[in-house]
């Protein structure tokens, strides 16, 4: 019997040393049936075990199995042998032209917009401001009449309005934010509300939905002239140092005394363009001194507590930045516009 064993041992070897390349993968797993599967040679061996004598078994039995184990091991190390043949001739057949261009997927980028967005939040978090919004739906308390536009109030007309019935609108400012954050916190406030706004307008330089940037602060002894300091500090981060501000009179029927605000044109420094229309000038925002009802309206004591308010349009801000002649270019997403701010 022991050498009906070296027989099989050494068929078996010579079968395994007959595969040449991985494409012969399937003869070795059969070489591993023919040999060490249930009906394998290897494996009648041992069932004729019980023919030999007691005495014999152990030595047959030891023999049968280092067979076995060789088989195994061999076959195992053919694979791998094998497998890294086929891994070095793939190697020397294949090259890559490192000369060519990779290919590149086109990257998205942040809308002009987002990028004002956040380059205004920027300045102001950097001044002391926080970061508050609000919902876009509102009711007519907050987007009214804590704002001192109460409903029979002619202002109202300045503003058209989404009504979703008498109680419920889509705002048309972010300030029903401010007045939100005066009636739930004490002075001293410093807050800047962005997000989305809607009124009835569709032209050139309007839209049915545009974003806004709100700012208020309030505390004790604050005048107009921390309103203008604050104001020319963020025009000559947002646009250059050279920026010069100033201050038209206007009115709000939520600030009192209201101002509107102009800086000089960032396209030609203040020299007059087709942009400013040749004045040299450029409105951006309004603002103006907290009206003492509306922080009674919200339940601050307007003896001791005074602040300011201003807005801008981001869209408008925008336009302005980057020389844009049409609001509604901002809203096509045609890409070869929106890919100039990748």
């Amino acid at each position: 019997m022991e050498g009906r064993i070296k027989e099989i041992l050494q068929k078996a070897l010579e079968l395994i040393e007959d595969s040449e390349n991985l494409e012969n993968l399937e003869k070795i797993q059969q070489i591993r049936v023919q040999f060490l599967g249930k009906n394998g040679e290897l494996t009648n061996v041992l069932r004729g075990m019980k023919d030999v004598a007691p005495e014999l078994k152990p030595v047959i039995g030891k023999f049968v199995n280092q067979a076995r184990d060789e088989i195994t091991n061999r076959i195992e190390t053919r694979i791998a042998e094998l497998t890294a043949k086929s891994i070095e001739q793939k190697l020397n057949s294949e090259s890559v032209d490192i000369t060519l261009s990779s290919k590149r997927n086109p990257k998205g980028g942040l809308h002009p917009c987002s990028i004002v967005i956040n380059e205004i939040l920027g300045i102001f978090t950097q001044m002391g401001f926080q970061v508050k919004q609000g919902p876009e739906v509102e009711t007519d308390f907050f987007n009214f009449q804590t704002l001192n536009i109460p409903k029979d109030h002619p202002a109202r007309e300045m503003q058209d309005t989404f009504y979703i019935n008498d109680e419920l609108l889509l705002r048309t400012h972010t300030s029903p934010m401010q007045a939100r954050t005066m009636i739930s916190q004490q002075p001293p406030i410093r807050i800047v509300n962005p997000g989305k706004v809607y009124r009835p307008d569709d032209d050139a330089t309007h839209s049915p939905m545009f974003q806004q940037i709100e700012g208020l602060v309030v505390d004790k002894g604050i005048t107009l002239c921390d309103l203008k300091g604050i104001l020319e500090t963020f025009a000559k981060a947002l646009f250059n140092e050279n920026t010069k501000t100033r201050l038209r009179p206007s009115f709000f029927p939520f600030t009192e005394p209201s101002v509107e605000v102009d800086v000089t044109c960032a396209m030609c420094g203040g020299k007059g363009c087709r942009i400013c229309k040749g004045t040299g000038w450029i409105e951006i925002l309004g603002a103006g001194i907290v009206n003492p009802k509306v922080l009674e309206n919200c339940g601050i004591d307007s003896n001791i507590y005074s602040g300011f308010a201003f807005g801008l349009g981001i869209e408008r801000i925008t336009m302005i930045k980057y020389g844009i002649p049409d609001m509604r270019i901002l809203f096509d997403n045609d890409i070869r516009f929106l890919k100039q701010f990748n």
